[in-house]
């Protein structure tokens, strides 16, 4: 039954309810009498309340689905409103779900291509930091150090801290790079990537330390690098925003052949602010290999960001 049938036969049956009255025992004189305006006054309101009351009911699963579609987040798929009853709403309901199955494959489509193309941006941009400014840093480190060695004492030691300082912005260069185009990821696979950037991080301040169980199954490349950033952007936000001394990463198989990525630290949570640009950018990530990110607080205080990998993203061979 469509949804303005419903809503007439409710208005109808209070109606009826009301004619119904008018032909029972009770009679209204003139002037209206104190008792006969109260019977009066309490079948109004009792007709008021049961049509509120059916209208609700008739209306509920528009609410729901209202609320629904007000909340709904595309970086989070899957959570679809039930379809449920028979008519409008329900077709409704229905049309709903499948234009939010299209909207999460085309946004997964697209960021895809975004995400290919930053990576191939961040790819030339490593290259000529390395190749460009990398070079020429070391050029002037040389002619730092020739130069040093020719001019008289008491300018020397002004040479040297020139030198010390173009060799920091040189290693600092590097490290830039590396971040930028995670080369370790692609010629000793993610193991030792994951190593390289616990060791990277790890600071007077911070210990970050790496534990990869042994036998992990296989994983295509997509899934690598998507496991490697999402371990990066954990590590960077515990690193600048969460104040924490100790960060765990964890890389351990799950039952059923899938693979948990976990980033655990011991800072001071998330609390109830909303998601960042990072985090937003990690489910980004996730949604192009159909994988489950979880961000929340952890056992013992802190932030745990832990990336679900189910066996249908595994391929590829081993690390």
């Amino acid at each position: 039954m469509s949804l303005y049938w419903r809503i007439f036969l409710l208005n109808a049956a209070v109606l009826v309810v009301a004619v119904l009255l008018l032909f029972g025992p009770v009679t209204v004189s003139t002037p209206v009498l104190f008792g006969e305006a109260i019977v009066l006054v309490a079948g109004l309101v009792a007709m008021l309340v049961l049509n509120a009351v059916l209208l609700r009911i008739g209306l509920a699963p528009l609410g729901r689905l209202s609320r629904a579609m007000a909340t709904v987040d595309l970086l989070k798929p899957g959570v679809r409103p039930q379809v449920t009853g028979q008519g409008e709403i329900a077709e409704l309901t229905g049309t709903f779900n499948t234009m939010l199955d299209r909207l999460e494959a085309e946004r997964a489509t697209s960021s895809g291509r975004v995400l290919s193309a930053l990576e191939d941006e961040r790819q030339r941009i490593a290259q000529e930091l390395h190749d460009e400014v990398g070079q020429t840093l070391t050029a002037v480190l040389l002619q730092i150090k020739h130069a040093a060695d020719r001019i008289p004492e008491p300018v020397r030691a002004d040479l040297h801290q020139a030198q010390e300082t173009t060799r920091a912005s040189l290693d600092e260069i590097r490290r830039i790079a590396r971040r930028l185009r995670p080369g370790v990821l692609e010629e000793l696979g993610l193991h030792s990537a994951l190593r390289s950037l616990a060791a990277e991080f790890t600071t007077s301040r911070l210990s970050v330390s790496a534990h990869i169980t042994p036998g992990l199954p296989a994983l295509d490349a997509a899934t690598e690098l998507v496991l490697y950033r999402v371990a990066q952007e954990g590590l960077t936000n515990a690193a600048r925003h969460s104040g924490a001394t100790r960060v765990e990463v964890y890389l351990r198989p799950v039952p059923g052949g899938g693979t948990s990525l976990l980033v655990r630290d011991n800072g001071r949570g998330l609390g109830g602010a909303p998601e960042g640009a990072g985090i937003r950018g990690m489910r980004e990530r996730v949604l192009l290999i159909d994988a489950e990110l979880l961000v929340g607080a952890g056992p013992g205080g802190g932030t745990d960001v832990c990336l679900n990998v189910t066996a249908d993203q595994h391929g590829g061979t081993s690390s």
